[in-house]
């Protein structure tokens, strides 16, 4: 049984294909990729995967080793343990936007949208204070993240 979210940080070579050669392994090993968010790195022609994997800590080793065997693939780290900084993006359109929204750090965008960039369990309460006001849809990433410095 998994045991929580896992997160790990890969960096990878900008080639066509590389997100579904990544996203393939993991799935072949049995796992479901919760989240995942892929952008440029500052390195020119690299980019920078965040994923989130329901996987325990021996088994995301696991597939670690083999994302690592990816000709891509550069560097692959779990950094579940490690301290972090992680925010999300949410964006929600809704039927009336509460006075309150500035309270969890959002702002409306245009009439009956609103924005949020926090850490996963901020945007979990945030969504559950919308809920009230009528979601009509929801946009949400997956966490971005990076090791504190030392």
């Amino acid at each position: 049984m998994h045991s929580q979210l896992r997160v790990l940080r890969v960096l990878v070579e900008d080639n066509p294909g590389v997100m579904a050669r990544v996203s393939g392994m993991i799935r072949r090993r049995g796992f479901n990729i919760e989240t995942i968010t892929v952008g440029p790195s500052t390195e020119p022609g690299r980019s920078r995967m965040t994923l989130t994997v329901d996987a325990g800590h021996a088994e995301v080793d696991q597939v670690a080793k083999q994302l690592d065997r990816l000709i891509e693939v550069i560097e692959v780290e779990d950094i579940t343990d490690a301290p972090t900084v992680s925010r999300e993006l949410l964006i929600a359109k809704l039927d009336k936007v509460p006075p309150t929204v500035e309270q969890y750090g959002a702002r409306q965008l245009a009439t009956g949208i609103v924005e949020l960039t926090a850490d996963s369990e901020t945007v979990e309460e945030f969504i559950e204070f919308l809920k009230p006001f009528g979601i009509k849809e929801l946009a949400r990433t997956g966490p971005v993240a990076m090791r504190r410095s030392a």
